[in-house]
């Protein structure tokens, strides 16, 4: 029976491992943060002190981390070991299988995937999506691309965890391609959002009236419904922070301006928020976009 082990316990890592132990896997976990690992292992599970032990210890290996360069750290350390290897690649098994699970540029997720391969390594390019309460409830969408030997190992933890797996190709690249174009719609859609409310709130409009029309009209969306409604509560916890959007909408941006391909609506939604991080909101809930807009009074939440 494959084992399978978890990189991550953040907003989407920690339901994504409630997931699997839900499904009956023995999981085992690392997290910097040793507090939170240590948590998971009092509701049922396995902690590691080292990614080198967790990449020894399990067959499939799945990656939450928040970017590339932390990905990288994961796999091959950060270079502070005598021999440049404390991640968890030089100790996992031949034919073990790398699920990388973050926004990525997709040409690197190529060569990761090429680096990997020369290392007698599987790897499955699987970019995640549906925020933390379908992580939790193993409802989320996961866009992957990978060789068959891939999946075969991988595929019983990838549908435990998602309740759509796309298979996109057969090779690294083609999931992260679909990533960046879903965070493309996203951010352009929270920042339109917050564009809406802000206008809202500026000519008097109720801002809860506004979000009950919105929602039940032809304007809605699901960042509208779901990002307005931590305004309307003045609820800025960071489920997706607006750095995130810095982030990977300059990944979209930069994928664009590889092949000379014009996006005027996510060139203006990244410079929002970045405006929105330079300004003190970087940690903030990415709906903190909104707070860029001059002269409006935010909704304070219930006292």
């Amino acid at each position: 029976m494959s084992t399978v082990g978890l990189i991550g316990l953040g907003a989407m890592g920690s339901g994504m491992a409630q997931s699997l132990r839900r499904a009956g896997h023995s999981v085992q976990v690392f997290d910097v943060r040793r507090e939170v690992a240590q948590a998971f292992v009092a509701e049922g599970g396995v902690a590691h002190d080292t990614l080198a032990s967790l990449g020894a210890a399990c067959d499939v290996v799945v990656s939450v981390v928040v970017n590339a360069a932390q990905t990288e750290s994961v796999l091959f350390g950060d270079g502070t070991t005598p021999d440049g290897m404390s991640g968890c690649a030089a100790s996992m098994k031949p034919g073990s299988v790398f699920v990388m699970c973050s926004t990525v540029d997709p040409n690197w997720s190529v060569a990761l995937e090429a680096r990997l391969e020369a290392m007698g390594l599987r790897y499955i390019d699987a970019p995640i999506s549906g925020g933390a309460a379908k992580a939790a409830s193993g409802q989320m969408t996961m866009m992957t691309a990978g060789k068959p030997d891939a999946y075969a190992l991988a595929e019983p933890f990838l549908n435990a965890m998602a309740a759509k797996v796309y298979k996109l190709g057969d090779s690294a690249g083609a999931g992260s391609k679909v990533k960046i174009i879903n965070q493309l719609l996203a951010g352009v859609h929270i920042a339109a959002a917050a564009e809406a409310m802000a206008l809202g709130l500026r000519e008097g409009v109720d801002a809860a009236a506004l979000y009950e029309v919105i929602t039940n009209s032809a304007g809605n969306s699901w960042m509208f419904e779901n990002r307005m409604a931590h305004v309307l509560a003045a609820d800025y916890t960071p489920l997706s922070a607006v750095d995130i959007f810095v982030k990977d909408l300059g990944i979209v941006l930069d994928v664009a301006r590889a092949s000379k391909f014009p996006l005027p609506l996510s060139s203006t939604a990244h410079q929002m928020f970045m405006q929105a991080s330079t300004a003190g909101f970087a940690k903030e809930d990415d709906s903190a976009v909104i707070k860029i807009f001059p002269g409006i009074e935010l909704p304070k939440g219930k006292a």
